[in-house]
């Protein structure tokens, strides 16, 4: 059994990690091109674009795929766990998010009387929209193709 250092050689782990810490970084710069703030918050927040939930997996189903073959029983559990997670990150957390805003929406006409209590805010944006969930997609691909070419595989 290879040693706990081979983990950082792992290509397809490696390149799954990078997909994603690119994404996030990205998100960064979207958000200083539209809000025309630094916020550094935007590295550490789920939605927004791209997803970085979609570049991870695309990136770890691809570098599976390169490795250990297109037609092989690991890139096709890869393969659905990178669509589970893409569906979600786009349907069931999308639609938590809408459902937030509007319970949030609810609790301040509420307490909107000047009421002594504050309750906290349920956080809205928590999923994807599919544009956001196809850029994740795409940079996930492109990054483990990019790696795979170089690596030769």
């Amino acid at each position: 059994m290879d040693g706990f250092g081979a983990v950082l050689t792992n290509q397809t782990l490696l390149v799954a990690i990078a997909a994603c810490l690119l994404a996030q970084g990205m998100k960064l710069v979207v958000t200083l091109v539209q809000l025309r703030q630094f916020q550094v918050s935007a590295l550490f927040s789920a939605g927004g674009m791209p997803s970085a939930h979609s570049a991870l997996v695309s990136a770890l189903a691809t570098s599976v795929g390169q490795t250990k073959g297109w037609s092989s029983p690991e890139f096709a559990i890869a393969c659905m766990f990178a669509v589970i997670v893409m569906y979600d990150a786009a349907g069931v957390r999308q639609a938590a998010g809408k459902q937030a805003k509007v319970l949030n929406q609810i609790v301040d006409e509420l307490f909107q009387e000047g009421e002594d209590l504050t309750p906290e805010r349920l956080k809205e944006l928590l999923g994807h929209t599919p544009l956001q969930v196809l850029a994740g997609l795409t940079l996930g691909i492109a990054i483990a193709l990019i790696v795979g070419t170089i690596m030769g595989n």
